[in-house]
């Protein structure tokens, strides 16, 4: 599989930012961290606006080393940046014609324009155009760009929740059906655990995770990039309708899963993130309890954290769901690898802001 190939060090003032870490060119890889911690940079460095010092190579073709640099111009990258950037002097179409007839893709224009639902602005002047709607049109102006790999700096950062809303069903469909590489900026963990392919947490300038979203959310090492605790686990469930009362049935690979109402069509693929503080662990099905979400589980392993804390790992039906217990309550209950137990969820977020 082709990669990104990073190996710097890169000192401004007193920051330092050090990658050595190979980036595969597929789906949507999030970099995320607290403020400070580099993202920016990053992005900027990758783009050829920053010299590295160090490596940067694109599926094999080297953009920067001790001899040679690619300039922005020729990197080939398609850039969303958190404000939209438009030409404030041309309408919709004069914008997404701009990049189409510099790239050779004017004939892709309606077609892309279509995608992201701009048909009916063609006319409009940008000016005018709504955060969501304007931001629908970077989207495709960097589309038409034909670029090899986009670049998004916490595009949806500007927006309100029901901007955020439109745009990124749009993203998701650009991570699914352009195959093309993204590299995603977000200190949104939502959009995070919604969007990710990967995750590349930074922390301080340094990586402290690099994998699959799944895999970098439950983390212990990357906590510091998640306000100093991993996430949790991220779960992937199908809508399934909604009860009269008001809930939401979501299924998956452990059960039924139940929610406040969400808009959704039957069928529908939605990421949940469940954060290991929000499961509890008994060893009877409990009676009495307000907790709606009490699945069956088998313990799969158990890992102390500190000298009052253990993580268990558990599995339901296949998904791994995760819990921290205090050491007490484990021997108080007398927990042990391979022994059923119930987790029962307090809380469950949506992947879906």
């Amino acid at each position: 599989m082709n990669t990104l190939d990073l190996s710097f060090r890169l000192r401004l003032g007193a920051f330092s930012l050090a990658l050595d870490a190979s980036l595969p060119l597929d789906g949507l890889t999030a970099i995320h961290g607290p403020s400070g911690a580099g993202k920016s940079m990053l992005l900027r460095t990758i783009a050829g606006f920053q010299r590295s010092g160090g490596r940067i190579a694109f599926a094999g073709e080297v953009w920067e080393d001790g001899r040679h640099f690619v300039p922005p111009h020729q990197r080939g990258i398609g850039f969303v940046f958190q404000e939209p950037r438009l030409f404030s002097h041309l309408d919709v179409a004069g914008n997404l014609a701009y990049a189409g007839r510099r790239s050779g893709m004017l004939d892709r224009v309606a077609d892309i324009a279509a995608r992201f639902d701009l048909t009916s602005l063609m006319s409009r002047r940008t000016d005018g155009l709504s955060g969501g709607e304007a931001q629908r049109v970077a989207l495709a102006r960097a589309l038409l760009s034909g670029p090899r790999l986009i670049v998004m700096d916490e595009p949806l950062s500007a927006l309100d929740a029901a901007r955020r809303a439109e745009i990124l069903p749009h993203i998701e469909a650009l991570r699914d059906e352009a195959r093309l590489p993204v590299l995603y900026v977000s200190h949104s963990l939502s959009e995070v655990a919604r969007l990710a392919t990967r995750v590349l947490a930074l922390a301080d300038g340094q990586v402290v995770g690099l994998g699959p979203t799944a895999g970098v959310l439950a983390e212990r090492g990357a906590a510091a990039a998640f306000g100093g605790e991993a996430p949790g686990s991220l779960v992937e469930a199908i809508f399934d309708g909604a009860d009269p009362d008001g809930l939401s049935r979501l299924s998956f690979a452990g059960g039924t899963i139940l929610v406040p109402a969400i808009a959704g069509r039957p069928g529908e693929r939605l990421r949940l993130l469940i954060r290991a503080r929000d499961v509890m662990i008994a060893t009877t099905r409990p009676a009495g309890l307000s907790a709606l979400n009490i699945l069956p589980a088998v313990i799969q392993t158990m890992t102390g954290i500190d000298a009052a804390t253990v993580e268990l790992q558990v599995s339901c039906g296949g998904a791994v769901l995760r819990a921290r217990l205090t050491r007490r309550s484990v021997a108080a209950l007398d927990l042990r690898i391979g022994a059923g137990c119930y987790a029962i969820l307090k809380s469950v977020a949506l992947a879906r802001d």
